[in-house]
């Protein structure tokens, strides 16, 4: 089995291989040494553990921060939606009742009502009065 370098494309000699390889396990081994050095019961349950008790409560802090201020900015979103509906609702309504208002302020209108009342629409220009003062 021999490796070839990427950079000169020579073939590496044995003794490269061999020091490379060897380097290679033995970083699987540190590594290996190390998982279960963290993960043996003796360590992971009192060290590790009250060493970290801290930082994890804090994270758990953080998490439920998290999740409720998701919670608060979704209720505030909807109420916004909620809120611009019913303004859309009002604004029709105003229009409606603007425009209801505009037809009922119409002089045919204001006679049909006063009709109904008795009283009719006056056929004839008013009359303007003067008052003559006596002299002294």
């Amino acid at each position: 089995m021999s490796r070839k370098n990427t950079f000169r494309n020579e073939e590496l000699s044995e003794d490269i291989q061999t020091e490379m390889s060897d380097a290679v396990e033995e970083k699987v081994e540190e590594t290996q040494n190390f998982l279960k050095n963290i993960l043996s019961p003796g360590k992971l349950s009192t060290y590790l553990v009250t060493r970290n008790l801290p930082f994890a409560a804090f994270l758990a802090l953080l998490g439920l921060v998290y999740i409720s201020n998701r919670h608060l900015a979704e209720r505030t979103v909807r109420k916004i939606d909620r809120l611009g509906r019913e303004v859309k609702e009002l604004s029709w309504d105003y229009k409606s009742l603007s425009a209801e208002l505009m037809k009922l302020t119409t002089q045919t209108e204001i006679a049909k009502r006063a009709d109904s009342l008795g009283l009719g629409e006056r056929l004839e220009p008013p009359i303007k009065l003067e008052v003559l003062k006596e002299k002294k």
